[in-house]
C-alpha cells in the first residue's frame, strides 16, 4: 500500500473512531423534549401511534463499549491501520499458504490412491467420488448439468447414458477431458434445397423410428445417401473418429423435433468441448473420467479393459 493511501485508510478510521466516541459521550448528556405522557410528540396513523422514548438497555451500552476496545484491539495485533502490520506478524497470504498445505497433507493419501488405482476402481472409491463430485460441479455441470444428463440448448451430450459420440473408452474419455472436442456439422443450405432439407430431415426421423413423412422420407434417403454418409455412414450409425453422432439411436444432441432436425442440416452445427489439461491436474482428470464411467455407462470401457 502506498504512503498516500495508507494515511486515507489511517485517517478515516482515526475520524471514524472520534465519531463513535463523540455519539457515546454525547448520548449520556444529550435531553431530547418530552410530552406530559412521556412521548416525543411524533405520531402516526392520525394519532393513534405515538413514538416513546426509553433509555437503551445496559446491556447494549455495555456490548458496544467491549466492541468499540475490541476494534481497538484488533487493530493493534492485525493489518488494518494503514500500513501498520500487527504485532503478531498475521498475513492473509501465510494464512492462505498455512490452508493449502494442510489441504495437501489431507489430500495426500487420496492422490496416492488415485495414482494407484485404474479409472474404473476409482469409480468405486467414494472419497474419489466426492472429489470427482465436486470438480464436475465447479467446472462441466455449466454445460452438462448437475445431473451430468446434458444440456440440449447448447449441444452439450448427456454423460451419463450409454451412448458416445467420441468413443465410450477410458483412453477416449481421458482425451476428451484432457484436449477438448471440436465438432463440426458442416451448413447445407446451399448444396441442398430447402424441400432436400426438409426430406432429408424426415428420412432421419425415421432412422430413429420417430414420427416422420414417409414419402419425404423415401425422397430424403437419396440426398442422405450423396451427401451425409460420408461422415454419418450409410446406415447412419454415425463415425466415433469424427464425432459424427449416430442417427439411429434415438439420442439427440440438438432436439428431435422436425424443426430441430432441419435446422441442423440447414446451418449445421459447431459444438466444442474445451481443453482442461490447463486447468486441471491429471489426478482431477482421471477422477473426472472415473465419475462420468460410474453412471452405468461403462460398458465400452469394461470391453476395452480399462484402458
Amino acid at each position: 500500500m502506498s504512503d498516500f493511501w495508507a494515511a486515507w485508510v489511517m485517517a478515516l478510521v482515526v475520524i471514524n473512531y472520534l465519531v463513535i466516541l463523540f455519539l457515546f459521550l454525547w448520548a449520556r448528556k444529550v435531553s431530547i423534549p418530552v410530552e406530559e405522557d412521556g412521548t416525543t410528540g411524533h405520531t402516526w396513523s392520525h394519532g393513534a401511534i405515538s413514538e416513546g422514548l426509553n433509555p437503551l438497555p445496559k446491556w447494549w451500552l455495555y456490548m458496544s463499549t467491549a466492541g468499540f476496545f475490541a476494534a481497538f484491539v484488533y487493530l493493534v495485533l492485525y493489518p488494518g491501520f494503514g500500513n501498520h502490520k500487527g504485532v503478531l506478524g498475521w498475513t492473509s497470504i501465510d494464512e492462505t499458504r498455512r490452508g493449502i498445505a494442510q489441504t495437501n497433507i489431507k489430500m495426500d493419501d487420496l492422490v496416492q490412491q488415485i495414482d494407484s488405482q485404474t479409472v474404473l476402481q476409482l469409480g468405486k472409491n467414494d472419497q474419489a467420488m466426492r472429489l470427482a463430485t465436486r470438480l464436475f460441479e465447479d467446472n462441466c455441470a455449466a454445460c452438462h448439468g448437475y445431473d451430468a444428463k446434458g444440456i440440449q440448448l447448447m449441444g452439450a451430450p448427456d454423460l451419463t447414458d450409454n451412448t458416445w459420440l467420441y468413443g465410450g473408452t477410458v483412453s477416449d474419455i481421458l482425451r476428451t477431458i484432457n484436449h477438448g472436442r471440436t465438432g463440426v456439422m458442416p451448413a447445407h443450405q446451399n448444396s441442398l434445397s430447402d424441400a432436400a432439407i426438409t426430406q432429408v430431415s424426415h428420412y432421419v426421423l425415421s432412422l430413429s423410428g420417430l414420427p416422420h413423412d414417409e414419402v419425404a422420407a423415401v425422397e430424403g434417403k437419396a440426398s442422405f445417401n450423396t451427401v451425409c454418409f460420408a461422415c454419418h455412414a450409410m446406415d447412419g450409425s454415425g463415425n466415433k473418429m469424427l464425432g459424427a453422432p449416430n442417427l439411429t439411436d434415438d439420442v439427440w444432441l440438438y432436439g428431435n423435433r422436425l424443426e430441430q432436425v432441419v435446422d441442423s442440416v440447414r446451418y449445421g452445427r459447431q459444438g466444442k468441448m474445451p481443453a482442461w489439461n490447463d486447468r486441471l491436474n491429471q489426478q482431477q482428470i482421471k477422477v473426472l473420467a472415473a465419475w462420468v464411467l460410474s453412471h452405468d455407462n461403462a460398458a465400452e470401457a469394461i470391453a476395452a479393459g480399462d484402458k
